[in-house]
Parts: C-alpha cells; sequence; structure tokens
C-alpha cells in the first residue's frame, strides 16, 4: 500500500477548499447581478444617512431628508428635504449620487 505525503495531501486539501470558495463567490456574483453598482447603505437600506443629495448642490450644505420623500434607485432608499429635490434626483440620479457609491 502506497503512504500517502501529509504535504502534498494537505496542498490537495487547501487547493479542493480555495476552488469551492471561489466557485461560490463567482455564483454568488451572477446569481445577484455582480454588475450593478452598489450603494453604501445604513442597516435600514438608506442611502448617505439620509441626507439630501441634491442639498449638496443646490444649498452647499447638507440637509437632512425626509422619510416622506422618498425615492428608491439602486436598491437604495433615497431622502430629500423636498419633492422637488427628489423629483430632480429622480430625472437625473447620476447627476447628484455620490461617487463609488458613497463609499
Amino acid at each position: 500500500m502506497a503512504r500517502i505525503n501529509p504535504a502534498k495531501l494537505r496542498l490537495w486539501v487547501l487547493g479542493f477548499l480555495m476552488a469551492v470558495v471561489l466557485t461560490i463567490v463567482l455564483s454568488t456574483q451572477v446569481l445577484t447581478g455582480g454588475s450593478k453598482k452598489k450603494i453604501n447603505t445604513n442597516w435600514f437600506g438608506v442611502a448617505i444617512k439620509g441626507y439630501d443629495p441634491v442639498a449638496y448642490f443646490t444649498e452647499r450644505r447638507p440637509i437632512k431628508g425626509k422619510k416622506e420623500f422618498e425615492f428608491k434607485w439602486q436598491g437604495a432608499e433615497w431622502h430629500f428635504y423636498s419633492a422637488a429635490n427628489r423629483d430632480k434626483f429622480a430625472a437625473n440620479p447620476q447627476a447628484y449620487a455620490p461617487q463609488y457609491g458613497g463609499f
């Protein structure tokens, strides 16, 4: 009976486990739409901590948004100070959303 080299066995097991992990990661990316832009949100799915992204451009300062003026985009809730700001964002989200998903 041939003796198994423990070092080769460990290498084989490690390679196998790495292949399994890589397969899981890649399949998860495919199933969840890995090409979609990711948005940084809080535990409740709210982007940029609930601040109005349009106000950064129009008021030149951060203003907390209100849930009543909410808009869903890229899998996140965006809150706005007013309906007018929400409508501006809805018309062109890329112009007002933070770069790199707010990370």
